[in-house]
């Protein structure tokens, strides 16, 4: 294990959710002190799945408050930032756009700005999202392809991105961005995601509901081989400043084969199957979204490491487990 991060001060925004969670807990293991940003006082979060409240300084606010951000990086001396703090559900993003565009573009440019001015930081790594490309007619996404959000959500990654990297070109600053594909794994509480829905359901005995015609590509990352993303990247700043990485599996697959795929392995296959709640496409879904990460492994050697299928039936497990009950 590298000693890289060994006695260094790091601040994570979003470190609640389960992304964030998985950052820090593998920055702890590697001798980090890091300090968290929670907005809500929720009862449980990923924090608490990994136990990392007891090893990790959390601070309440909310990320758009100036003020905050600049008295946190002042008082615990932070040179590390990861930012993933966002409104990061589509749904949600769709029903309330100004909360979702506040959060996602606000507070970005403020955390950034809070950054600017503070002499210690030495690397920022913002998290955007394969969903800021939106759709395009080639395929897989390279980071040359233009960034075409234009749902609430796909709209604000893609405003983050272009603002992170502005900071960087403009003022010289350390900031890095990320592209991630689909991110599943042990430890995600937001239980309307694909993999996380899936498996709740076929835990209760209860068929799996497809919330489309069942017919999109799209590509699934481990949460495991993410967090070391974000750690290497960031490791290797002064390389990469003022640039955007995507990483993604290189595995593109459809939403009714995931689903099936899912089933067989929680050994439910005959005895659940798959209940497509549409007979046609939804207006302005994306047919195909999937990366090229190509740069990723050739500029910094990253590349996937945990398979669909390997990671898909470890986090069965956890959630099996984890909900307390048997197959």
């Amino acid at each position: 294990m590298s000693d890289f991060w060994r006695d260094r001060n790091v601040f994570i925004t979003g470190a609640a959710g389960f992304v964030g969670a998985r950052i820090a807990l593998m920055l702890v293991e590697q001798g980090a002190r890091i300090v968290c940003l929670q907005r809500d006082g929720v009862r449980h979060s990923s924090l608490d799945v990994f136990d990392l409240r007891r090893r990790a300084t959390i601070v309440q606010g909310s990320i758009e408050d100036l003020a905050l951000m600049e008295r946190i990086l002042n008082e615990y001396e932070i040179e590390s930032v990861f930012h993933l703090a966002a409104q990061a559900i589509v749904g949600a993003a769709n029903r309330s756009p100004l909360s979702t565009l506040e959060t996602n573009i606000r507070g970005s440019y403020l955390l950034l700005e809070a950054c600017r001015r503070s002499p210690l930081i030495r690397r920022i790594i913002v998290a955007s999202s394969d969903k800021a490309y939106g759709s395009h007619a080639e395929l897989p996404y390279t980071e040359e392809h233009p960034l075409l959000g234009l749902f609430p959500y796909d709209a604000s990654k893609a405003c983050t991105d272009i603002l992170a990297r502005s900071f960087a070109h403009s003022f010289g600053m350390p900031v890095a961005v990320t592209r991630f594909a689909n991110i599943y794994g042990p430890g995600d509480l937001n239980l309307s995601r694909i993999v996380p829905g899936t498996f709740l359901s076929l835990l209760r005995n209860e068929a799996p509901i497809v919330r489309s015609d069942g017919t999109p590509i799209r590509e699934f990352v481990h949460v495991d081989d993410v967090a070391r993303g974000y750690l290497m990247l960031a490791e290797r700043i002064d390389d990469c400043r003022g640039e955007a990485f995507n990483f993604g599996a290189d595995a593109p697959i459809g939403i009714l084969d995931l689903i099936r795929m899912m089933i067989r392995i929680a050994g439910r296959e005959g005895e659940l199957e798959p209940r497509v709640m549409l007979q046609r496409k939804i207006d302005g879904e994306i047919d195909a979204q999937y990366l090229s990460a190509d740069k990723a492994t050739q500029r910094l050697g990253w590349k996937e490491q945990i398979s669909l299928e390997e990671g898909l039936r470890g986090t069965y497990e956890w959630y099996r487990d984890y909900l307390g009950q048997p197959l």
